[in-house]
C-alpha cells in the first residue's frame, strides 16, 4: 500500500485499475455492434424493396396468365362455333348439290337450273370449275365440288385462324404463369432473407450474428441474380 494512502483510497484506486481492461474493450464492442446495426439496416432495406417487386410483379404475371387463358378458352369457343357453321354451309352445299345430280340422271333440264339457283355464289364457282374437268368422262376428275381448290368455306377459314390464335394465347398464358411461378419462389428466398436478418438481432454472440447476416447476404445475391432474370412488368 502506498505510503500515506487510507484504506478507502487504497480501495478506490485499486477497483478502478481492475475496471481499466473493460473500459478499453468497450469501444472495440460498440464498434461491432453498431457494424452488425448498419448491415443489418442495409439488408432489411434492399430485401424489402426486392420483395416488394417481386411480390407485386408476381402478381401482375398471375393476372397477365389468366386473362390469356380466358381469352384463349374464348378464342376456341369462337373457333367452334365458326367451325359447326362452316360444317352447315357444307351441308347445304351437298344437299344442293345432291338435288342437281338428281335432276342430271333424271335428265330434268328444269330441275337441274332450279337446284343451281340455290347454289351460293362461293359454291357455284367451285361447281363451274368441276363441270370443266368433264367429270362424267375425265377418270382423274376430283369426286365433286367440295373437292376442287375453288370451293373456299369463309367460317372454316375463319375457324382455323381463331384456332391458331386461342394456342398462340394459351402459350403466352402459360409462360406468364411461369413467369409469376418464378417471381413467387424469389420472394420466398427474400422471405428467407427477412427471417434470418430478423433473428439475428436476439443473439449476442457478434460471431452468430454476421454468420447470419453472410447466410441472407448470399441468399440476396442469388435472389437478386433470378430477379434480373425474369422479364420485367407487362405492359
Amino acid at each position: 500500500m502506498p505510503e500515506g494512502l487510507s484504506p478507502i483510497e487504497a480501495g478506490k484506486q485499486s477497483h478502478e485499475h481492475a475496471n481499466e481492461p473493460h473500459r478499453h474493450t468497450e469501444p472495440t464492442a460498440d464498434r461491432h455492434s453498431r457494424t452488425i446495426q448498419i448491415a443489418e439496416a442495409l439488408l432489411l432495406s434492399l430485401v424489402t424493396i426486392a420483395a416488394a417487386w417481386s411480390g407485386y410483379a408476381a402478381a401482375v404475371w398471375g393476372t397477365q396468365s389468366r386473362v390469356q387463358i380466358a381469352e384463349a378458352a374464348t378464342l376456341r369457343n369462337l373457333a367452334t362455333r365458326a367451325d359447326l357453321s362452316a360444317i352447315s354451309t357444307r351441308n347445304f352445299d351437298a344437299s344442293t348439290f345432291n338435288a342437281w345430280f338428281i335432276a342430271f340422271t333424271s335428265d330434268d333440264p328444269r330441275d337441274e337450273a332450279l337446284a343451281e339457283r340455290r347454289f351460293r355464289p362461293e359454291f357455284k364457282l367451285a361447281f363451274d370449275a368441276w363441270l370443266a374437268t368433264d367429270p362424267f368422262r375425265n377418270p382423274n376428275a376430283p369426286p365433286g365440288p367440295t373437292y376442287m381448290p375453288q370451293y373456299k368455306l369463309a367460317d372454316q377459314t375463319k375457324a382455323e385462324a381463331l384456332d391458331r390464335a386461342a394456342e398462340a394465347k394459351s402459350n403466352a398464358g402459360t409462360q406468364a404463369g411461369q413467369v409469376g411461378d418464378n417471381y413467387i419462389r424469389i420472394t420466398v428466398f427474400l422471405a428467407a432473407v427477412l427471417f434470418l436478418v430478423g433473428i439475428s438481432s436476439t443473439f449476442k454472440l457478434h460471431t452468430i450474428r454476421y454468420s447470419l447476416i453472410s447466410v441472407g447476404a448470399v441468399l440476396l445475391i442469388l435472389a437478386t441474380v433470378l430477379l434480373l432474370r425474369q422479364p420485367g412488368i407487362p405492359s
